[in-house]
């Protein structure tokens, strides 16, 4: 009996778990153990899983950001609507990434209606009669005893000459025989080194660019027709600036050739404002390279990519014209153009307001579809020419405004236009033609002038007068003879963004 009990005290003694050892198990486990190490580790591993969820949370998150906005950046670049298309960036890194994948195509572009072959373009064997104007001649001594207003001013000659008020009456006034202010006086700058001269003397076709104060390097044109390189000549005209940084950037052969380029150095730049001396050969091409039958201007941040022949058929040939110029994107109206430069701060915003209540005492009209014309305001980076006696007068009388008044050539083209009463007729083309003669190249830096950024006349006064162009503009200071003070600007609808 007492080793029946004894066996059954044994048996259960063996069948009761050894807890020494079962601890041991349970902490080399790691899992469940009863140390204090151990207790601490169901938190950390919590908080470890949070910190993944977060991460991944955060993640999804940001790339769902990425697509809202690329794809808002696709709908902002390809919408038709006007207000809508304007945020689109098309010189953003992220338009271009988003043109190399297909995503977006440049807005506002067409087909142009060219002709198939250049090789079989008909050149025009006469030129085209001048209906108005028959001669042209030019004034080339400035009178630098009277200014605009017929008071003292500085003894140094102006490129633009110091015109008064009543010659700027009378250059508006078309005859058969004129003879006006058209910049390059004697001494005034801009002057060609004799090579060029002799150069330019066998150019009758021309395609034309410049670059001033560094802010580009030439970009090669492509899709010319070998007839076209052999007819044309292709002028880069720069100032010393550019032409330095040109050599160091780009390679330059025989000190006048990048590429199809031949560089056309002007020596004095003959303003203070690199834009203004960027106006020069833009829009007096004919008076820079004189033996010109024919010229194209294209800025230059753009690469043309249309043959230079097929343009001129196109644009000339085609309708009969001697000019033509791109309409604007956005304004058909000087005064809401003007009021967008103000915004983006492009010139002095009182300079722009005088300038324009002097358009308004002149009797312009807000544009209207009554008007004879597509738009006022045009895209000035391309423009198309036959060397005509009237479209000379117009460039002439174009650049005198920009001389006078500010450098912001689009608000003066309609208004040059408009003194001359109908007797320039030209083509003004659609703007989705004209983003597709050229690709937009980023300029290397941004141009800013501290004239820019000036909000009130006080400003330029006093110790602040440098800021002043000393050699351009002069006719916003000199005392107009009208009552500006009883102007007042037509109000402006705002349709397009700032900038």
């Amino acid at each position: 009996m007492d080793n029946d009990v004894h066996r059954s005290v044994s048996l259960r003694a063996s069948r009761r778990p050894d807890r020494s050892n079962n601890t041991f198990h349970i902490k080399g486990d790691g899992l469940f153990g009863v140390d204090k190490s151990s207790s601490d580790h169901p938190i950390k591993l919590i908080w470890k899983r949070g910190f993944v969820r977060l991460l991944l949370v955060g993640g999804i998150l940001w790339m769902l950001l990425i697509l809202v906005v690329l794809l808002f950046h696709i709908w902002t670049c390809q919408s038709s609507v006007v207000l809508v298309s304007a945020i689109c960036n098309k010189d953003s890194a992220v338009f271009q990434m988003l043109h190399t994948m297909g995503l977006v195509t440049p807005p506002h572009r067409c087909s142009i209606p060219l002709a198939n072959d250049p090789e079989k373009v008909a050149i025009p064997e006469k030129k085209s009669p001048s209906k108005f104007v028959q001669s042209l001649s030019y004034f080339e001594e400035d009178d630098a005893n009277a200014n605009a207003n017929g008071s003292e001013s500085e003894s140094s000659a102006l490129f633009g000459g110091h015109q008064s008020w009543k010659q700027r009456e009378d250059s508006f006034k078309v005859k058969s025989s004129m003879k006006v202010h058209c910049g390059f006086m004697k001494n005034g700058g801009a002057e060609m080194s004799p090579k060029d001269v002799e150069y330019v003397k066998k150019c009758k076709f021309v395609v034309a660019s410049g670059i001033f104060d560094g802010y580009d390097t030439p970009h090669q044109p492509s899709n010319v027709s070998p007839r076209s390189k052999k007819l044309f000549c292709f002028l880069m005209v720069v100032d010393e600036v550019s032409l330095d940084f040109i050599k160091k950037n780009v390679s330059v052969r025989n000190d006048e050739w990048v590429g199809i380029w031949r560089l056309i150095l002007l020596k004095k730049p003959p303003y203070d404002e690199p834009r203004r001396n960027g106006k020069v050969p833009k829009i007096l091409t004919h008076r820079l390279f004189p033996q010109a039958q024919y010229s194209i201007w294209i800025d230059g941040k753009m690469e043309l990519v249309v043959d230079p022949l097929l343009m001129l058929e196109r644009y000339l040939w085609r309708g009969k014209y001697t000019f033509a110029i791109a309409q604007h994107k956005h304004h058909k109206n000087i005064y809401e153009e003007a009021d967008s430069n103000k915004r983006r701060k492009r010139y002095a915003r009182p300079l722009i307001d005088h300038h324009m209540k002097i358009y308004r005492y002149e009797g312009l009209e807000p544009w209207s579809p009554l008007k004879q014309t597509k738009s006022d305001v045009p895209e000035g980076a391309i423009i198309i020419r036959e060397h005509t006696p009237l479209t000379n007068l117009f460039s002439c009388l174009w650049f005198n405004e920009v001389n006078l008044f500010t450098p912001r050539d689009q608000l003066s083209f309609g208004f040059v236009v408009y003194r001359l009463k109908g007797s320039f007729k030209f083509f003004m083309f659609p703007n989705c033609e004209y983003n597709s003669i050229f690709i937009l190249h980023p300029h290397t830096r941004e141009h800013s002038s501290k004239i820019e950024w000036v909000k009130s006349l006080n400003e330029l006064k006093g110790n602040n007068s440098g800021l002043k162009e000393s050699r351009g503009g002069l006719g916003l200071w000199s005392p107009y003879p009208g009552d500006l003070d009883s102007v007042i600007l037509p109000p402006v609808a705002r349709t397009s963004k700032a900038g």
